[in-house]
């Protein structure tokens, strides 16, 4: 046997066992993407692509051949990514307001692959989820400059849902009107309360009329259908490309730092994971002196950094408040199972509905 036969009669032989090996792989990747459809994650995790390509090039001994390897972990990747989005293309992901929203837009930058579904108002979409008509639900639950969406937290609290990941949207408000129109026509704005408060003082300064609507694409929805060149609407540019209207003027908002937190909620709790370092849960407490003080000295003293704390009428009882919290760290180490189990002795209830690795920010450009 020359030389040449022998290495081809190798190479064959490799061959048959990643042929086999690679079946292997894509039936994994088949399970992930089921697990993306329970929790509501996004096929692309840059975060985990990372760290497969330092943990994997890292077990070669052959520094001649790291890079060629690193190549080739990346279109195994790419390959999985491609069968996956085939495989989800039927997910159904819930949203509140219609089709230019600013939850459009996060859930279509979340989940490139799937359905978006649009429903009324927060309770509908939440409740799409909870009945299954659909996998998941990206409901905004902060804004920069607006604070926080009390009937989302509020759901969050007593619903069922589970939060498997955070993104940050950035919003630019708009001035949207009929083609044609001028600054000086307008006479009155409408939008969603939120997008009004953002804009106040610019409308003030113009004389114009704040009305307020359900949501900002539905605002410009109602400026495109009632033909009147004195009214506009305040909502996001791909909205006015949606709608047939003109943009009469350009980010409007008083903060030019103005960000959305959008949160996915799922069926299922994501699987825990060493990497996760961000958590959110629920508390109440006793109504008894020092309660609160013992159940944030807890956090404390099992080394986890309070991010945000805040409280919320639970409306069961007047003057009864649960509380919010987003921490830093594990929740799901020795010392976070440890800090859950103190907090259950000093608190009346306690529930962990989300841990995860931490928020990351919407990208213009979709990534698969």
């Amino acid at each position: 046997m020359t030389k040449l036969e022998e290495a081809r009669s190798i190479i064959n032989r490799i061959d048959r066992e990643m042929a086999q090996l690679f079946c292997e792989r894509m039936d994994a990747a088949r399970l992930v993407a089921e697990y993306k459809r329970e929790t509501g994650m996004p096929v692309f995790d840059p975060e985990r692509e990372a760290e497969v390509l330092r943990k994997n090039t890292e077990m070669l001994d052959r520094d001649e051949f790291r890079s060629y390897y690193a190549d080739y972990l990346q279109y195994m990747m790419d390959l999985s990514k491609r069968y996956q989005k085939r495989l989800l293309d039927g997910r159904r992901i819930a949203y509140s307001g219609v089709k230019g929203a600013f939850a459009w837009i996060a859930a279509e930058r979340i989940f490139p692959v799937g359905t978006t579904v649009p429903y009324p108002d927060f309770k509908s979409a939440y409740e799409a989820v909870e009945k299954g008509e659909c996998d998941c639900v990206v409901l905004p639950i902060e804004n920069s400059y607006q604070g926080d969406v009390a009937q989302v937290m509020d759901m969050a609290f007593a619903g069922s849902l589970y939060i498997n990941g955070i993104y940050d949207l950035e919003v630019t408000q708009n001035l949207l009107a009929l083609p044609g129109t001028r600054l000086s026509d307008i006479t009155e704005a409408i939008s969603h309360g939120q997008a009004l408060g953002q804009c106040a003082n610019y409308l003030r300064a113009h004389g114009i009329k704040a009305t307020e609507a359900t949501n900002t694409a539905i605002a410009a929805q109602m400026v495109a259908e009632r033909g009147r060149h004195d009214l506009a609407a305040i909502a996001s540019r791909e909205t006015a490309a949606l709608y047939g209207l003109e943009i009469i003027e350009k980010e409007i908002n008083e903060s030019r730092n103005n960000t959305t937190r959008f949160a996915v909620f799922s069926r299922t709790p994501s699987a825990v994971s060493p990497a996760d370092n961000h958590f959110i849960m629920f508390f109440t407490v006793r109504n008894e002196a020092g309660a609160l003080g013992r159940a944030i000295s807890v956090i404390g003293q099992n080394g986890y950094n309070l991010r945000a704390l805040k409280s919320r009428p639970t409306k069961d009882n007047n003057w009864e408040y649960y509380f919010y919290v987003e921490g830093e760290g594990n929740i799901h180490a020795p010392n976070g199972l440890q800090m859950l189990e103190w907090l259950q002795m000093a608190c009346s209830s306690v529930k962990v509905v989300g841990s995860f690795i931490s928020e990351k920010k919407l990208a213009e450009k979709k990534e698969y």
